[in-house]
């Protein structure tokens, strides 16, 4: 088994704590769902949001879909001109026996515009 990184994006509606935290679940949920993903396999999750999201951590999220044991980490994205507003994305380094391939990375939101080639 090795570690694998799977990636995702979306956008919050507005800098709340609701918002944050409902888009971020959505995000998390689908990636679940799309690739089979267990928290018992997942070494560590690195969460970023554009400097315009500041209400609260979206890490919270995931503790309260129960990845209480997973190690958690924020941070912000470096402030690009013309960046997608209200971005966060995630990082998960998950333990599989998938191949990089067979990976599927979700893009949601004005976050689709990021990586348009893998949007489906």
């Amino acid at each position: 088994m090795r570690c694998q990184g799977v990636r995702g994006a979306t956008s919050a509606e507005e800098n709340s704590t609701e918002s944050i935290l409902s888009a971020t679940c959505e995000l998390l949920q689908l990636l679940v769902e799309t690739n089979g993903l267990q928290s018992g396999d997942v070494a560590s999750v690195i969460f970023t949001v554009t400097p315009d999201l500041t209400a609260v951590f979206p890490a919270r999220a995931a503790r309260q879909m129960g990845w209480t044991d997973v190690p958690l980490f924020c941070a912000q994205e470096i402030a690009v001109p013309g960046d997608v507003p209200h971005c966060i994305r995630i990082l998960v380094h998950w333990n599989t026996d998938k191949e990089q391939s067979e990976i599927k990375h979700v893009y949601l939101k004005a976050a689709r515009a990021l990586r348009p080639d893998l949007v489906r």
